[in-house]
């Protein structure tokens, strides 16, 4: 195999030159081509690179020393932009890099600029740590590098080689799908996992590529971009768990505005269901239930407990969601599963309350743009016939746009 493009070595090369060259050097002795681009904010790189942001970013733009905070965010600006230029042009095929807290926050900050598919190695020092903000939406591996990285010794050589090996690797990558078939997103999460396994079935037998997504906060972000760079043709947004939890500070918090709001540019068919909506998942269990969730219905699952909402926060969920789906209503549609929105509400189930899920619907309706076609389904969210009744709205979506 020819290699063509090259693994951009990324790094603060006026004070880890040394650990990054040799990344380049155990890159290159794999035989595949690399280039160097210096973001460190203090000094010029001490040996040549192709690319010298120091100057050009930090020196021209004023930023100095004495607003490093500046100057790192001037750096990372001005690299993200060469990085996507230089993946254009068919000339980059990968990244690495290799810091500490600063060096990993402007590495995995520049590997964003990056499409999902293109490699993405991060040796940090802080990889044992909460990485959720570094890494976000993207595909990045984090390799800790246990020792600091100060030098190139017996372990951080060790570590830094089979990183270099890792990425060289991984852009030599040659699996693609036998068959190209329209791709659907579908959220999901625990409590509906029943539902979702037999959608995908559905609507893989109808030929779709079906894609999950978890409704973890990060999972329904990644989809929104993904959807926003054109990757899916429809969306079965069945978990919307995440707006719950939201709300309430909850295990799968984290989303940003733009969920399940308009994609720019884009006419996608999106079915939604309030799925887990009846609910926010906390971290306690029964032997330590907080004081102000002792009145509540709770579903005790593992370290994990749901909280069913209240009244006031269930009309809050429902007018959030009219309000982002008013946005742009051509093409969503509303599926409810009448008899339950999760495993635990459900008839007898802990968390069943009929009362609520009326006053759901009757602020949704009263919010949402009549134009927004809202369909009511006799059946619990874990129902075989409400998977195949999603599956044939979402077949249907997707046909008339064609």
């Amino acid at each position: 195999m020819t290699q063509t493009a090259a693994v951009a070595v990324v790094g603060t090369f006026d004070s880890k030159g040394d650990e990054h060259r040799f990344l380049k050097e155990r890159i290159e002795a794999r035989g595949v081509p690399t280039l160097t681009i210096n973001v460190g904010t203090k000094h010029p790189s001490p040996f040549p690179v192709d690319y010298d942001l120091y100057r050009q970013a930090v020196e021209d733009k004023g930023a100095n020393i004495a607003s490093r905070d500046k100057a790192i965010e001037a750096v990372i600006a001005q690299a993200r932009e060469l990085i996507r230029e230089l993946y254009k042009k068919g000339e980059v095929c990968g990244v690495i890099s290799a810091g500490g807290g600063t060096g990993t926050h402007i590495g995995t900050s520049i590997m964003h600029a990056l499409p999902l598919g293109v490699p993405k190695v991060m040796v940090s020092t802080v990889a044992s740590r909460d990485m959720k903000k570094s890494v976000g939406t993207k595909d990045i591996t984090m390799m800790h590098s246990v020792a600091d990285i100060l030098g190139v010794n017996s372990i951080t050589g060790n570590v830094l080689d089979r990183a270099a090996g890792a990425v060289s690797g991984m852009v030599q990558g040659q699996w693609k799908q036998a068959q190209e078939k329209k791709r659907l997103a579908l959220t999901m999460f625990g409590f509906i996992t029943k539902a979702a396994e037999a959608i995908k079935k559905y609507l893989e037998d109808m030929g779709y590529e079906v894609v999950a997504f978890h409704a973890n906060g990060t999972g329904g972000m990644a989809m929104e971009e993904l959807a926003a760079e054109g990757y899916f043709h429809g969306i079965l947004d069945l978990a919307t768990h995440e707006f719950a939890d939201e709300l309430m500070g909850g295990y799968c918090r984290g989303i940003g505005p733009a969920r399940l709001e308009p994609i720019t540019g884009r006419e996608i068919p999106r079915l939604v269901v309030p799925g887990g909506l009846d609910c926010a998942v906390l971290e306690f269990t029964r032997n330590n239930i907080p004081e102000k969730f002792r009145d509540r219905n709770i579903f005790f699952y593992d370290f994990r407990s749901a909280v069913r909402l209240s009244l006031d926060e269930t009309r809050f969920i429902a007018n959030q969601l009219a309000e982002k789906l008013n946005q742009d209503f051509s093409r969503i549609k509303i599926l409810v599963p009448m008899k339950g929105w999760s495993e635990a509400d459900c008839e007898d189930g802990p968390l069943y309350d009929p009362m609520l899920r009326d006053e759901f619907m009757k602020t949704l309706r009263h919010v949402l743009n009549p134009r927004v076609e809202i369909v009511e389904a006799d059946l619990h969210i874990n129902d075989a016939a409400f998977a195949e009744l999603a599956s044939r709205i979402m077949d249907q979506m997707i046909r008339r746009v064609d």
